[in-house]
């Protein structure tokens, strides 16, 4: 029987990750837009599938799922893709990983972000640590010895959370007056392969990201909605 999969989404928020994973997947599934603009994600609605009031969620024949790393670990585990298999070194590098990107390198996106959200007066201490502590996490991983998975033909999930935060970074993070992929020449790589993939371009294409939205990233141009 088909499932039923329908992604809520705003245009370059985490949902990018899971859509590209969705396209790598190539499975029919629908989308829902939340207007950030009007905190459409704090709507009565919305929390009742993620009570965090957070993008994205994935509704599901078992459910609605939130976080995104679940959302992509489910995705794998589901359609018995996008992750190496059971039992597998790739297999056990790529889980550690997919938490490290959760647990590690997206807070501190986040944190740059949003530093209001984190300490009280004066947001700019907040604010510089967190990109001290990003380009120190993009060290450790154009370092690292157990991710494949940067250099495979076949990326997985860790790939399709990674490639979206590289770009946030560049874009959202304070300009290229300070961050430039190119300095960690792996990563640079990583992206430029990335967004070439077929799967790739159906999600750029439906989110407006442009021409090397990893790579050499533009503000979106999205068919709906913003990127508030």
């Amino acid at each position: 029987m088909t499932q039923t999969l329908r992604l809520h989404y705003a245009p370059d928020n985490a949902s990018l990750c899971v859509r590209l994973a969705l396209e790598e997947l190539g499975l029919d599934y629908e989308t829902v837009l939340i207007d950030r603009a009007t905190q459409a994600q704090k709507s009565a609605a919305f929390l009742s599938l993620n009570p965090n009031g957070l993008i994205p969620v994935l509704e599901t024949d078992q459910g609605a799922i939130f976080e995104t790393g679940a959302i992509l670990i489910w995705l794998a585990e589901t359609h018995g893709r996008l992750m190496p298999a059971i039992g597998t070194p790739q297999r056990m590098h790529a889980i550690q990983w997919m938490i490290w990107l959760s647990n590690t390198l997206h807070p501190t996106l986040r944190m740059m972000f949003y530093p209001a959200q984190y300490a009280d007066g004066d947001h700019g201490p907040t604010h510089s640590m967190a990109k001290q502590r990003l380009r120190a996490h993009l060290d450790v991983l154009a370092a690292a010895q157990t991710v494949e998975w940067l250099e495979s033909d076949m990326p997985g999930i860790p790939a399709c959370y990674l490639a979206p935060m590289l770009r946030w970074a560049a874009l959202y993070g304070g300009g290229d007056a300070w961050f430039d992929l190119k300095d960690w020449p792996r990563l640079h790589a990583f992206a430029q392969k990335f967004e070439t993939r077929d799967s790739v371009q159906q999600a750029i294409v439906a989110e407006g990201l442009g021409q090397t939205p990893f790579s050499k990233p533009s503000p979106c141009n999205p068919p709906e909605g913003s990127a508030l």
